[in-house]
């Protein structure tokens, strides 16, 4: 009777352990699977950079000053990325600082840099509204120059930068931010086109084209993916391939937050974008764990604050949503470039941790510096859980 009764209770505890068993393993866990490798598969894949993940896809490039191309940051770069955007060293203001002087220093060091490490190589950028230097607009007593002439210095500016790095750079965004974020309004009202109406895009292109037969010409811009804005942008492409201005594809920015903008946003976009037959790219791509609405003042600026486990797992699930998209439109998608290298230090962080997206400097924006922490790298250069988000699949 003893071993029956023994017998009797072994069975019953190991029902009871099997029921329980079953219990925790049908209970959804809250913290994703790509939250955290087991240690060994993470020492596995440590050996891998992103572009190795990524080989089969598109290139993963990173934007770059000439302070990341020392130290543990170049390491970095050179293991996980093909591909390298001077952030700021190729735009106008930097580059051609006065009409009869060009300064390569920078750009020629990020140039080398990226040929050292068998790296490709996009250029940023040929024309935009913000960062042009004065002199550009005015003649030799202040005034105002006429379309002829600011068409004249663009064609030479555009030539002199694209010649001294043709066969370097594959990639081009020749025009930056040209089309209107308010509804009703197609393009910027920019002193580009005030005096050159629209002609300067088409223009701008063109002179590209001709300095570089060989190098890929984009439009690039941010909210790529708002439907007002979108359709606006469809409008101004169709119309140059339809006068056949030689524009190769659209840079689609990617600043992008938790909540937005939605999949079915971005994925029409490309649809759109894609039916014109233009190459995509990902440009300038970063996720903000910010998500307070916008502040006017120094005053009202939100403090900053720590990132927690809570913004880690939200921004790992967000980044595993975008690749999942990225990699379902391969066949049009030639390019995804990360905007600055790791948390340590982001364009973001100098515009409110960029609560109001990528164009918060003309939302009147406090300049207060308040981390973003948007990237895959964290501010001591460790693999964030959305590295692993981003690989795992």
């Amino acid at each position: 009777m003893k071993l029956k009764s023994t017998a009797l209770l072994t069975s019953s505890l190991s029902i009871m352990a099997l029921a329980l068993f079953v219990s925790f393993t049908n209970r959804r866990i809250s913290v994703p699977d790509f939250a955290e490798f087991p240690a060994a598969k993470q020492s596995q894949k440590a050996e891998k950079g992103l572009k190795d993940y990524y080989r089969k896809y598109f290139p993963i490039g990173v934007a770059v000053n000439t302070a990341a191309l020392s130290g543990a940051e170049a390491a970095l770069i050179a293991k996980e990325f093909n591909s390298v955007t001077p952030e700021n060293d190729m735009k106008m203001g930097p580059i051609h600082p006065h009409e009869n002087e060009y300064n390569w220093k920078n750009a020629d060091a990020i140039v080398a840099f990226a040929q050292q490490n068998h790296m490709k190589i996009r250029g940023h950028n040929l024309l935009w509204h913000a960062q042009a230097p004065a002199w550009m607009f005015k003649d030799s007593t202040g005034k105002q120059v006429s379309k002829e002439v600011l068409l004249k210095r663009l064609k030479d500016h555009i030539t002199a930068v694209v010649t001294h790095f043709k066969g370097k750079i594959y990639a081009w965004d020749v025009v930056n931010e040209a089309v209107d974020d308010k509804p009703g309004t197609y393009l910027r009202n920019s002193l580009w086109y005030q005096i050159c109406g629209e002609d300067f895009i088409a223009k701008a292109f063109e002179y590209a084209h001709e300095a570089d037969p060989q190098a890929e010409l984009f439009y690039n811009d941010y909210n790529t993916e708002v439907p007002s804005k979108r359709d606006k942008i469809c409008k101004l492409l169709k119309g140059l391939k339809d006068a056949g201005v030689p524009v190769t594809g659209i840079g689609l920015q990617g600043h992008w937050k938790l909540n937005e903008p939605g999949i079915e946003e971005i994925t029409e976009a490309m649809d759109k974008y894609a039916a014109l037959g233009l190459k995509l790219q990902i440009t300038e791509l970063d996720v903000t764990v910010r998500t307070a609405p916008p502040r006017k003042t120094e005053d009202q600026a939100p403090p900053d604050s720590a990132y927690t486990e809570t913004m880690a797992v939200q921004q790992a699930e967000r980044y595993k949503s975008i690749f999942e998209i990225f990699r379902r439109y391969k066949k049009v998608i030639t390019g995804v470039t990360f905007w600055n290298v790791s948390d340590r230090y982001s364009w973001l962080d100098f515009r409110g941790g960029g609560i109001a997206g990528g164009a918060a400097a003309s939302q009147g924006i406090s300049r207060k510096v308040i981390k973003a922490y948007p990237l895959l790298f964290d501010g001591n250069l460790h693999r964030k859980k959305a590295y692993w988000a981003v690989v795992n699949f």
